[in-house]
């Protein structure tokens, strides 16, 4: 079956609070967007019952209301949604491919939000109490529903036991299940005995979770000591698994620059290595993963985005044109050096009219174009013949040289 093929500006992939966000800015801008979601738009969001801490919201919100007022806005600025899994990318050259199991997705530019899942036990019961039916993997998100509860925390890391001390506030016992015998952890040493002088913590060793149990909502989870094999039911509440996060980033590997962990590098711009191709939210190497950071991630990752590809389009409509030489300014308006060179840059510009097109590239905003010239310092003149860099003058910028470069 051959596959149809659609075009857009900009490829979202991932329906998270990120991805959403991203598209709201994309689709503000006038950006032709689509944005792909595997199975539920809004993410892990979706299913957390009470977020307490997202601005403007002084009464809270429930991770499901909260993505739908995403997912209508971003509709509201025309960004098309695909229900549907990516299978493949080719993010090499301009012309960015997504690729699903019916579609081929062209694209100038493609934010990846595609987030990440927690690491589960694969204990019996598991799937049965996933989110809001008793499991949970954010105590900063649902600390305050176990106000005066008793709660399980399955983990010994650095995460597992912050977390944990954070649920102390709102709990009046924090149960943990250590994998290691009595008095060993894996996180840090300061953490480890603040945890252990705890009075609301009490800790379970050699143990590993065997499964959990209840009716509609979990209510109690069974260990099992890996030493004499003895099963544990320990009542609970709730239970928290801090065992380690799983970005989704398996397709993106060998292609994007990552961390041992799988998680994509980016710079402040939400910018991955590969020019045009950007990463938000989650899936990012980031140190907080909340809906409030991955918003910000992709409001960046959109205006980035909007930057990239009107550079594209001034690169080469304007810059790169094979019918007219050109004549390229780069500059920084902040740089006196730059200032001064002005009038002479000016003069050009007057007496060149309609044999010369010259344009001025300021990188005090972005350096987007001048890293396309292959310009590092400024100021510099690029000069173009048939479409192609002809000429690149960095010392000595003055009157004869723009002559002799522009004959």
């Amino acid at each position: 079956m051959e596959k149809k093929v659609e075009k857009y500006d900009v490829v979202i992939i991932g329906g998270g609070a990120a991805g959403l966000t991203a598209g709201i800015y994309c689709g503000r801008a006038r950006l032709k967007t689509l944005l792909i979601e595997k199975s539920l738009v809004g993410g892990l969001a979706t299913y957390t019952n009470e977020i307490e801490n997202y601005p403007g919201f002084p009464e809270g919100a429930t991770g499901l209301g909260l993505m739908e007022l995403f997912h209508k806005q971003a509709k509201k600025f025309g960004v098309t949604f695909k229900l549907t899994d990516v299978k493949s990318v080719n993010l090499e050259g301009e012309t960015k491919i997504v690729e699903t199991f019916r579609t081929t997705y062209e694209a100038k530019a493609v934010i990846v939000a595609s987030g990440g899942k927690p690491r589960l036990t694969g204990a019996k019961g598991e799937d049965g109490f996933l989110y809001d039916k008793g499991i949970s993997f954010c105590a900063t998100c649902d600390a305050a529903a176990n106000t005066g509860k008793t709660v399980l925390v399955v983990g010994s890391g650095d995460a597992a036991i912050e977390e944990g001390m954070f649920l102390t506030k709102f709990a009046d016992k924090v149960i943990v299940s250590v994998l290691h015998d009595t008095g060993k952890m894996d996180c840090n040493e300061i953490a480890k005995a603040q945890a252990m002088s705890n009075p609301k913590m009490e800790f379970i060793w050699n143990t590993v979770v065997h499964e959990f149990a209840g009716e509609e909502r979990l209510n109690a989870v069974i260990l099992k000591n890996l030493k004499t094999e003895e099963l544990i039911p320990v009542k609970v509440d709730s239970c928290f698994l801090f065992i380690g996060y799983l970005p989704n980033t398996d397709i993106f590997k060998g292609m994007l620059d990552m961390n041992r962990g799988g998680y994509l590098i980016t710079n402040e711009k939400m910018e991955t290595n590969i020019e045009g191709v950007f990463a938000a939210g989650d899936v990012r190497d980031k140190f907080l993963k909340q809906v409030a950071t991955a918003v910000g991630d992709g409001a960046i990752a959109g205006y980035s985005v909007e930057k990239y590809i009107a550079e594209s389009e001034t690169f080469h409509s304007q810059i790169m044109r094979s019918d007219m030489p050109g004549m390229v300014y780069v500059w920084n308006a902040v740089d006196p050096k730059c200032r001064e060179l002005l009038p002479l840059i000016e003069k050009y510009e007057a007496a060149l009219v309609g044999k010369v097109r010259v344009t001025r590239v300021d990188v005090y905003k972005s350096a987007g174009i001048a890293t396309r010239l292959g310009v590092t310092q400024v100021p510099c003149i690029v000069t173009i013949k048939d479409g192609k860099i002809d000429r690149v003058i960095t010392d000595n910028i003055c009157d004869e040289e723009i002559a002799a470069a522009v004959e």
